[in-house]
């Protein structure tokens, strides 16, 4: 492959090496199952274990300490605790997080989701180009969510 050492991919759901078929494809194929399994369709997640402060310092401790993450997901999925919601999703209210014994402030809770609308501007701008190898195959769903993101980041910057 042509990717540099050290730069992000983009490898949808991790199975770009294994999917045989076209990337475009398979995310249709999940929007169906959406809509077929409605509420008993499974829930999605993201995080970021790798920000950083202004000194290098990770800001989550990570390890054993993701298991935390997982926690609150399930406890978030079975409706026992709700979230914020931000410009790129849905955040762990600060008092709803098991962070007993770790080191982790809330200064340094509000920095782990802390936006820069700029950055965020970019990788639209990447994942649009990502998406034009896929042409009119790219489900219309994903690139109408693109565009509200968009929009929460314009907000975000105003």
């Amino acid at each position: 492959t042509d990717v540099k050492a050290g730069s992000l991919r983009h490898a949808p759901f991790a199975m770009l090496p294994f999917c045989g078929y076209n990337m475009a494809d398979y995310w249709g194929h999940w929007l169906e199952m959406q809509a077929k399994l409605g509420d008993k369709f499974p829930k999605i997640y993201q995080v970021n274990w790798f920000r950083k402060d202004e000194n290098g310092k990770f800001l989550w401790p990570g390890y054993g300490d993701n298991a935390r993450v997982l926690d609150w997901i399930v406890r978030r999925s079975s409706g026992e605790v709700e979230g914020i919601e931000g410009v790129t999703g849905i955040y762990p209210k600060f008092e709803d997080f098991n962070l007993e014994g770790v080191d982790v402030d809330k200064a340094a809770w509000d920095k782990m989701y802390d936006i820069d609308p700029d950055a965020w501007a970019a990788e639209m701008d990447d994942t649009e180009e990502y998406f034009k190898q896929f042409g009119d195959k790219v489900p219309a769903e994903i690139t109408a969510q693109l565009a509200k993101f968009r929009e929460r980041i314009a907000a975000a910057k105003a």
